[in-house]
């Protein structure tokens, strides 16, 4: 059932109704059912969420800012689709980036950070068996966040946030695969481990490891979107 939006602010949700629109279309783009090339025409999509055309400009906007959605001159904004040399570039970045997360971390957090942490890491590997990609998604972004906002490093949370928005949508596809489920969550407790141990380059290299696994799967991601897997 496709959800709709309502400019009611009384239902407990603080975000600013942009905010609450590029959610929406955010969630859309990452799990597919907006795929890269659709075209997001204001009239139709304000219509469909329930909301008017100034929200919806600025939650575009918020999208375009994020590498999401391209918005182009007297035309329709379209949903963003990258290379896979783009996405590879974009994700030799997002490595050194949460490499450095995971050493920072170590120094940094606190032992309830890091006791946060290793939380979501078991809800991660609770939902290993059986459940919709998008909350096992989720919960893995969860665990990244979580090292990366334990540096306490602003301009390290910042960047980070940067790229992994460009790099959602490639990361949701790699982490849907049922088999790769059991890699994830391996690697995610070797990163926990080094965390733990307080151990910087165990950590750093483990998150460097974890990452490049991840992009072997993305550089397979056309072929595995062509076979619909």
């Amino acid at each position: 059932m496709t959800r709709t939006l309502t400019e009611d602010a009384g239902t407990g949700d603080f975000r600013t109704l942009p905010q609450r629109v590029a959610e929406e279309l955010r969630h859309r783009i990452v799990v597919g059912d907006l795929p890269p090339g659709a075209h997001l025409p204001e009239r139709e999509t304000s219509a469909e969420l329930g909301v008017s055309r100034t929200p919806l400009r600025e939650a575009l906007r918020i999208l375009a800012n994020e590498g999401l959605v391209e918005i182009r001159p007297a035309r329709s904004p379209v949903v963003a689709n990258p290379s896979v040399d783009d996405l590879d570039k974009m994700f030799a970045v997002l490595r050194a980036l949460e490499a450095l997360a995971g050493e920072q971390a170590c120094l940094n957090a606190s032992d309830a950070e890091i006791d946060a942490i290793a939380t979501v890491h078991a809800r991660l590997r609770a939902l290993a068996g059986g459940s919709p990609p998008a909350e096992f998604f989720e919960t893995d972004m969860a665990f990244h966040s979580g090292i990366v906002a334990a540096t306490g490093n602003a301009a390290l949370i910042k960047t980070h946030a940067e790229y992994n928005a460009r790099l959602r949508r490639a990361r949701f596809l790699v982490s849907r695969v049922a088999t790769d489920r059991a890699r994830i969550i391996h690697e995610h407790g070797e990163v926990l481990n080094a965390l733990v141990a307080r151990d910087t380059r165990w950590a750093a290299a483990m998150l460097d490891t974890h990452l490049r696994s991840a992009r072997h799967k993305l550089i397979e991601l056309p072929a595995r979107v062509a076979a619909g897997q």
